[in-house]
This record gives structure tokens, sequence and C-alpha cells, in this order.
């Protein structure tokens, strides 16, 4: 019998066979035509039957064990085979430590949202936090074994793959909630705000290294390098930390919140275009840094001026239908090959993932249903294992000496005023009240996950020292925590934008 399958929990594409219960009421189990019911006929006859199988079985094992041992087979070959080596063999002990930090990142986060929660301060502080607690500078001091346990060593590989997928399906989904209608009547404001938020604090940042850099870097480190990568730190706005404090605070949707998060996106990719920059003049590559620029905007041409029109005719096709499975795939395809691209030119992968949610339209069944089915696994699994990487890495032991935490206080305010000073006196110009630029001033000035992934380019390529690594993490946590209190000060009516 043919039939559509339908009443199954999962969907079955194309016609299938089924059983009519009818017809199969009528088959006749045993062979003299009767029901057999298990356990009353002969039940002897089955235990014995049964005995002989596994007997049979266990015998014939043996005997061909026997014939197997006078066999010879040929000689290993030397493979590069991952799947074969010691450490793949191993993977079930990687696995459980793996389970064992998730479990421990998820218990500690979620304690410490709550406590945050009550003190008026965004959950995504309390995960950070919670990495720092279960990292080096806590728990690492406080018992090295436990640490180790919970946090192994042969275990934060995979745990930082895990959170970096976690913080490019967030990007995804912070940009297929973007509705860019309400920016468009902003967009010269926008980009003029986002610009001047990066360039105060850049010369702020670069004069500073003034000062940090006999006390806190390495004869081996150029003084224009240290200087660049000093600007490049400061001029950070972390664009999923906002997010999340947006959302939080459910504000996301608002015209405050649309401008913050468009200039904090226009904000971070002109700074990984500087930073790219930096990274080419350090490793003595000025042309090489010029072609990553001139790639990435290319890019974002492509996604905007093709892409975007072609899911737009795409979607019109499909009119309100419900989007298949196949759909779905195609479009989590495109969110990984936009952010291959994107890491590819030189830039990170979340902005590809964060391009591509912008050019699906946000108010389009596909972009309800994907985010319906992504966001609370994201939310509550993945994301927490970034903010818990991010904690780990801080090692806030190296700051032993008094000008260490002067230095760390300097940096702290120098961030906050090139930051805050910046986008104010833009967003002024550009016909913002002045409670208005003040609290787009405080959003920008919130800083976290890009902030992390810059320091570590900086760590990776010299240009930092661990010390100064730490110090800036910590300026990160510290501005993040007084953008909740200040933006609750300055607006306590609903914001009109001008």
């Amino acid at each position: 019998m043919r039939t559509r399958g339908t009443s199954s929990r999962f969907p079955i594409e194309g016609n299938v066979d089924t059983i009519d219960p009818l017809a199969l009421s009528e088959i006749s189990i045993a062979a003299d035509g009767g029901v057999r019911t298990p356990g009353v006929r002969r039940p002897g006859r089955a235990a014995a039957i049964y005995a002989a199988m596994v007997l049979g079985a266990v015998a014939s094992f043996f005997l061909i064990g026997a014939i197997g041992e006078g066999l010879s087979a040929p000689p290993a070959v030397a493979t590069a085979d991952a799947a074969t080596s010691p450490a793949a063999r191993s993977a079930p002990s990687v696995l459980s430590h793996l389970l064992i930090a998730l479990t421990a990142i998820l218990v500690v986060g979620r304690v410490l949202r709550r406590v945050f929660a009550r003190i008026g301060q965004p959950a995504v502080i309390g995960e950070v936090v919670g990495g720092i607690l279960l990292g080096p500078s806590l728990l690492g001091a406080i018992s090295p074994s436990a640490y180790h346990f919970v946090l192994a060593p042969s275990v934060i590989p995979y745990l930082d793959v895990v959170a970096q997928l976690g913080v490019l399906l967030y990007m995804f989904l912070v940009g297929l909630d973007l509705n860019p209608e309400h920016v468009r009547d902003e967009v010269h404001a926008t980009v003029a705000i986002s610009h001047a938020s990066i360039v105060v604090p850049f010369v702020l940042g670069s004069s500073l290294a003034l000062f940090l850099y006999p006390r806190f870097s390495t004869a081996d480190v150029p003084f224009t390098s240290f200087a660049l990568f000093a600007g490049v730190a400061m001029s950070i706005t972390a664009f999923p930390v906002l997010a999340r404090i947006l959302t939080d605070l459910q504000i996301s949707r608002t015209p405050l919140g649309v401008i913050a998060l468009t200039c904090a996106a226009v904000d971070d990719v002109t700074a990984w275009c500087l930073l790219a920059l930096v990274a080419g003049i350090v490793r003595a590559s000025a042309n090489g840094a010029v072609v990553v620029v001139v790639l990435a905007l290319a890019f974002i041409g492509l996604m905007f001026g093709v892409v975007r029109p072609l899911i737009a005719r795409w979607l019109r096709n499909a009119k309100d239908a419900e989007p298949s499975r196949s759909q779905i795939v195609v479009v989590i395809i495109g969110v990984l090959i936009a952010a291959l691209v994107t890491e590819g030119v030189g830039l990170h992968a979340v902005f590809g993932a964060f391009l591509f949610g912008a050019v699906i339209p946000h108010d389009s069944r596909l972009a309800q249903v994907i985010a319906g089915g992504l966001e609370e696994l994201v939310t509550i699994l993945l994301v927490p294992a970034f903010f818990a990487i991010t904690g780990m890495r801080t090692q806030i032991g190296l700051l032993s000496s008094p000008a260490a935490w002067l230095a760390c206080g300097l940096i702290t305010l120098v961030a906050t005023a090139g930051k805050f000073g910046g986008t104010l006196v833009a967003a002024r110009f550009g016909g913002f009240t002045w409670r208005a630029a003040a609290a787009l001033g405080t959003l920008m000035n919130t800083r976290g996950l890009m902030q992390l992934i810059v320091l570590n380019v900086g760590l990776d390529l010299g240009v930092i020292t661990p010390s100064l690594f730490t110090m800036m993490v910590l300026m990160a946590i510290a501005t993040t925590m007084a953008t909740t209190p200040a933006l609750r000060w300055l607006v306590a009516r609903p914001w009109s934008g001008a």
C-alpha cells in the first residue's frame, strides 16, 4: 500500500510503503494457522534451541581464532592519519574532560548570572567572571589539581573550538535579527559616529604607549608596532557582548539599540581592517595588509549587492510556506561558507556569519524558524564556553606590583574617555540630544569578546606581554560592567533618538 507518511514525529519526504494494521491482523503467526503466545508452548524446546545457538557461536569463534593464529599480515606502514593516532584512540578520555569542563562552566555561569542580575549587571558578566574563577587566577591558585581536573590542558583546544562555533552562530543570529530599514535614514550619522569612536581612542591609546612601552614591553618589539596595536586595542567595541546587553535589557529593537548595534558592527569591521594593517606592518608586509582591506570591502559589497537580492527573490518565490529542511541546510551552509571566506580574507569568521545573517530578511518565516531552532542551544550551551575561555586566559597573578595596577587603571581610564568622548561628540554633531549621545557613548564603551580576540592576536604576534594582556582584559571587564548602570541612569524614559 502506497501512502505519504504523516503520523511520525519526524518528517518523511516522498512516498513510503506502510502496512495496514487490518491486513497485518489477517497474517497467521504460527505454522498451523494459529497465533502462538510466547512462553506458553514448548518452553523447554525454545531454551534448548537458544542454548545451542549461543554455544555454537562461541565454538565457531574459537575455531576461527585457532585457524587465524597461524596467519600472517603485511608489515605496518607509517601513516599520518589522525584517526589512527594514539591521541585519537584516547578520544573518550578527551570527551569525558570536555563534558566535565562544559558542566562546570554552565553550573558556575548559571549561578553567577543570577548573582550579577541581582546587582543590576548583565548576565554575560557573570559568565566571564565565572571563567576567571575557574581559571588560573582563582581555582588554579587555590587548588592546581582541581583546576587541571575541571579544565584539563588537553581539553582546552577542543573547548576553544566549541566556543568559537558558539560565537559564530550567535553572531549569525544577531545579524538575522537586524533590520537594516531602521538604520537607512541614519546611515551617514552611524558611519561618522562609529569612525569617531575609533579615531579618538586610537590616538589616545597610541599616546598611552609612550608610558606603557618602557615599562611593560620588551626590547624586541618596535615602538611603532606597539603603539599601533595599543591604539587598535583601545578602539574595539565588543559587538556580541553589546548585543547580549541590549537583549538582556530588552532594547535591542529600539532606535537606540539598532543604531548602537550598527555603529558597533561598522566599528568592529573597521577595527579589524586596522588590526590586519598592524599585523602586516609587524610582519613587514604592508602590501598584504592593504589587500586584506580591499578583499574585505569587496566581500561586504558582494553580500549586500548580490547575495541579499538573490535570497530575497528565493524567499518571494517560496512565499509564506513553511521552510523545508533542505532550505535550512542551504542557509547553514551559507553561514559556514561566509565565515570561511572572512576567516580566509584575514578578518574573523564571526563577521562572515553576521553578514550572512544580515542579508536574510529578518521578518521572513525562514529567519523566524532558524532563530527559534538555534537560539536556546547557542545562548545556553555554546556562548558561555567562549566567555569561560576569556576568563581562563586571564592571569591576575601577573599584576603583583602597585605600578602594574596603576597602569591597569590608567588603561581603563584612557579607553573609557576615548570611546565615550569620541562617540558623544560625533553623536551631538549628528543631531542627537545630549542624553541620547551619552547613552550611545556608554554602549560603544562595551568591550569583551572582540577585545579578547584582538588581545590574543597581539599576544600571538609578540606585540604585548602576558601582563599587559591581563591588564587589558580587566579593562574590558570593567568598562562592560559600567555599561548597564550608566545606561539605566541615562535612559530613565523611552528614548526618542533626537
